[in-house]
């Protein structure tokens, strides 16, 4: 990407969530053409806190938020503090899709510009939908999640859904193609039969309905989806986390690239053995002095005196 966006994540207790950060932006020796802050970064602890901004417009992407939403994506990345990313859209809408209107503008010479993937962390047309993320990413679930704005929530490890919130492949309608990830993860999550259902039809699902099929992990009540994203993901940063993530990428090993379970046998080994001496057994020696006995997930297991880089 030509320009990088670079932001101060943690923000002082005395602002809430969704306030903007200011941004630069450097791009060699040119003058940076002037952007519009169309994605919100902050922080609350270890968790990143990712929003779309751009409620009059249903938070839709256009070229520039996927930009900003690349790069803010990229910071939690190579951010050591942060250990999982909360996606959420401002106003009560996670995200309508591209931009049409951007769309109906475009010639050729613009669509060309949508590259092919050439790796794991190049910039889709939606932004981050072609990154390989290393740390857990959730996605609070509001208003609409449709056609490339559901590609987003796939993207996402998990999805905390909004009770009212409307899910589906909406660009069915217009000949827009599935190109940031829609028609390969969601097979993979709910099964062939269901996603060809949901791909084909274009059909809106509602939150129990997606909860049903698997799509939504968790549906919690209205005006709530980012507040009950924010505790899951606090949660998860409770646990020792190099044993969290070498569990998260064997399960995506397993699912995507695995060529048998012998395969997915052997990757799960050699990825995992060297969490052993790392937390394993500083992990035992805590349950044996009493922690998380009987069941207690109330307790904070993230072995905070170890001192290794994650």
């Amino acid at each position: 990407m030509a320009s990088l966006i670079t932001r101060a994540w943690t923000l002082p207790s005395s602002l809430k969530v969704g306030h903007f950060l200011s941004a630069s932006f450097q791009s060699g020796a040119q003058i940076p053409r002037k952007m519009s802050q169309l994605v919100s970064s902050s922080s609350k602890g270890h968790v990143a806190l990712i929003m779309i901004t751009r409620p009059e417009v249903r938070n839709c992407i256009n070229p520039d938020t996927a930009e900003q939403l690349f790069e803010a994506f990229q910071n939690f990345e190579k951010d050591d503090n942060l250990y999982v990313a909360v996606l959420s859209g401002k106003g009560g809408y996670f995200c309508g899709g591209y931009d049409l209107t951007a769309l109906s503008k475009m010639d050729m010479r613009d669509v060309v510009k949508f590259s092919p993937p050439l790796g794991t962390n190049d910039i889709g047309p939606m932004g981050p939908s072609r990154m390989a993320f290393s740390k857990p990413v959730i996605a609070a679930v509001e208003g609409y999640a449709v056609a490339g704005g559901m590609e987003m929530a796939l993207l996402c490890d998990m999805r905390v859904v909004d009770e009212k919130a409307v899910m589906g492949i909406f660009c069915r309608r217009f000949g827009v193609p599935l190109l940031d990830g829609g028609s390969a993860r969601l097979p993979q999550l709910i099964g062939l039969s269901r996603a060809l259902d949901l791909i084909l039809t274009g059909r809106p699902i509602k939150a129990d309905e997606a909860l049903q099929l698997g799509v939504a992990n968790r549906v919690v009540k209205s005006g709530t989806a980012v507040e009950e994203a924010i505790k899951l993901a606090e949660e998860l940063c409770k646990f020792p986390q190099e044993c969290l993530r070498a569990d998260r990428r064997s399960a995506y090993y397993s699912t995507y690239d695995a060529q048998s379970i012998y395969d997915a046998l052997k990757y799960e080994y050699s990825n995992g053995i060297g969490v052993v001496a790392k937390e394993s057994i500083k992990g035992a020696q805590n349950f044996v002095s009493g922690v998380g006995r009987h069941g207690n997930f109330k307790a904070d297991f993230s072995l905070k005196d170890k001192k290794s880089k994650l």
